[in-house]
């Protein structure tokens, strides 16, 4: 009797029984190699990736941008104080917003119980610049220089009215966690252009205000792990545990990442785990990166003529201005997508000493990022895209002062500009009401901002999909369309 048993299990061991069920562990490894999620057991396997690292007929169309630089302002820029000039309202200060403006929208727990929402116009001055004659304000002395090379677009709107759905919602196309990011899907459709580097890495720097943000952002979630977001942090170590340890020399590590593949690579053949393959790939990305790193982060051979295009916070490891710097440094080397993320925007009580340093901090370092790839011949197939997760009210939170004010979260309107590949130079695209509360030309959903992203880099968002849980996903789920007008 015991025999027996042993006899069955023998025959019905799961390398047996998968090899008898037409799914052997040849055809495990090759579904794992087409980037099947580990976990995943109805993903849609896509096809082989390319050399690359992509995904084969993509771009499904000539690309007009190669490569990403999202620089997202997280905590919501004042679209009223920054970008769209409304000298109507001046003579409406501290007057009761009409009902007829806000016709019932919901706003958030900060104001609603407030008693009066009187209008607070922004106190600072707008002027006309370039041939577009964009209006822009005075805290962005440097942006204004530069409006004859970006599209504004007044007219964006969004689903949420709180930080971390909306934020989740730009960057993953949802406002639940759980969606692979912005970042992940272009690794995972385009990827790499450097052997070197990732296709996708993350720069944080924080504002004068504190705000907390998730790796999830940069997360690749149901798609493999080898698309997520790579950080890198400023200081002495980019990339935590990257560096090889005390007495640990490149010879031994070389070594014992070729007796780790062997064991990694028996584990997959016994289990047919695609994220083992991962795995095994990652370490060796992280082999070659202790090379490149070290000399991408490295801004000492950088002329005094670009650092001091910067600002002088560019001196400043994990500063915006540094960041900047480092997403040029990236761009220049083939990394597809590069996110920035600058925290402190989120302005409630006391915006105009808040938005001012703010404002300080990140204008002259966004419009030299945009001049120094210009200057390169890189900004033609570069997209730089500017903005945060919604915008502000136009009328106060709290108590409105001759000198301060603050502004409530604001999702029915909020300002974004892109510039470089693709992307129409000097226009204004979109219009609200004149209390810029309310869109009443061009509206543009989140949906297509990302839509319009994904086309220029040469892909039908409609096309880029992953099958998890039954289930085709992507970046923009059922919804979106490219913003045709302001495309070159």
């Amino acid at each position: 009797m015991i025999v027996d048993l042993l006899q069955i299990t023998q025959e019905m061991n799961r390398r047996l029984f998968l090899s008898r069920s037409g799914l052997g562990l040849g055809s495990m490894a090759l579904a794992s190699l087409m980037g099947t999620a580990a976990g995943a057991s109805d993903a849609k396997p896509a096809a082989a990736p390319g050399p690359s690292g992509g995904l084969p007929g993509l771009p499904h169309f000539p690309a007009k941008a190669k490569r990403v630089i999202y620089l997202f302002q997280s905590g919501a820029p004042s679209q009223i104080d920054l970008f769209d000039h409304k000298p109507a309202i001046r003579e409406r200060r501290g007057i009761e917003l009409p009902e007829s403006i806000r016709m019932g929208q919901r706003i958030t727990t900060m104001t609603s119980g407030q008693k009066s929402l009187p209008i607070a116009p922004s106190i600072f001055n707008f002027a006309q610049h370039g041939e577009s004659g964009a209006w822009i304000s005075e805290l962005l002395p440097h942006t204004s220089k530069i409006v004859d090379d970006v599209c504004i677009v007044r007219s964006m709107q969004t689903e949420a009215i709180n930080h971390d759905p909306a934020v989740t919602f730009v960057q993953t196309g949802s406002q639940l966690a759980g969606r692979p990011s912005m970042g992940a899907w272009v690794a995972y459709g385009l990827g790499s252009l450097n052997q070197d580097l990732p296709a996708f890495v993350v720069l944080l720097s924080r504002g004068r205000t504190d705000q907390p943000l998730y790796d999830r952002l940069w997360g690749s979630e149901f798609l493999p792990t080898r698309y997520q977001g790579v950080k890198l942090r400023g200081g002495k170590e980019p990339v935590l545990y990257l560096a090889n340890p005390s007495g640990f020399s490149p010879q031994l590590r070389r070594r014992q990442l070729d007796d780790l593949g062997e064991l990694n690579n028996l584990h997959h053949q016994e289990t047919g785990d695609p994220e083992t393959l991962t795995r095994i790939a990652q370490y060796e990305l992280a082999y070659r990166m202790q090379s490149s790193v070290p000399e991408l982060t490295d801004l000492s051979n950088e002329p005094k003529s670009v650092t001091d295009l910067y600002g002088p916070d560019v001196q400043r490891p994990g500063s915006y201005a540094a960041n900047c710097l480092l997403a040029r440094r990236l761009a220049e080397r083939g990394v597809r997508f590069i996110q920035l993320y600058h925290m402190g925007w989120d302005q409630h009580t006391d915006l105009p000493n808040q938005i001012r340093a703010q404002c300080r901090d990140t204008d002259q370092a966004s419009a030299a990022l945009l001049l120094d790839l210009k200057q390169r011949g890189l900004l033609d197939d570069t997209l730089i895209v500017w903005g945060g997760e919604f915008g502000r009210t136009i009328y106060s939170q709290g108590a409105l002062t001759a000198t301060t004010y603050g502004r409530d979260h604001h999702p029915r309107c909020f300002t974004v500009w892109l510039a470089g590949g693709g992307i129409k130079p000097g226009l204004v695209h979109g219009e609200t009401d004149d209390f810029s509360y309310n869109i009443v030309k061009d509206p543009v959903e989140v949906y297509d901002l990302n839509a319009t992203i994904l086309h220029l880099l040469g892909i039908d968002h409609t096309r880029l999909t992953y099958k998890f849980q039954g289930r085709d996903f992507r970046l923009t789920d059922v919804h979106g369309k490219v913003v045709r007008p302001i495309l070159a």
